[in-house]
């Protein structure tokens, strides 16, 4: 997890993920789609990979890329306990802001 959420700091990296989210890409196409040298997104790449969040496979002379949810459902499970702490505080808080607007009236 600790991983993941490390990789995920990052914009350039957010980016990528979201360029794989719609569809699989080689490294060439994600360089031109980020603006920084292309040996900085092999970097990034490798961070991702490492993290688990994408795949590789070599197809004749290119490497192509795609995302791996299962980091990110993870991710998403461990989000949830504190998703559900936050909507009972702001189920509270419409509760208060409704007893004000009555109070004024």
């Amino acid at each position: 997890m600790d991983a993941v959420l490390q990789a995920l700091g990052d914009s350039s990296r957010r980016t990528v993920l979201a360029i794989l989210r719609d569809h699989d890409a080689t490294a060439g196409e994600l360089a031109d789609a980020l603006p920084i040298a292309r040996p900085g997104v092999s970097r990034h790449l490798r961070v991702l990979r490492e993290a688990g969040l994408v795949d590789v496979r070599q197809e004749a002379q290119r490497r192509i890329y795609s995302l791996r949810s299962e980091p990110l459902k993870e991710l998403d499970d461990w989000l949830d306990e504190y998703r559900a702490l936050w909507h009972g505080r702001f189920d509270a808080l419409h509760t208060e802001i409704a007893r004000g607007k009555r109070n004024k009236r």
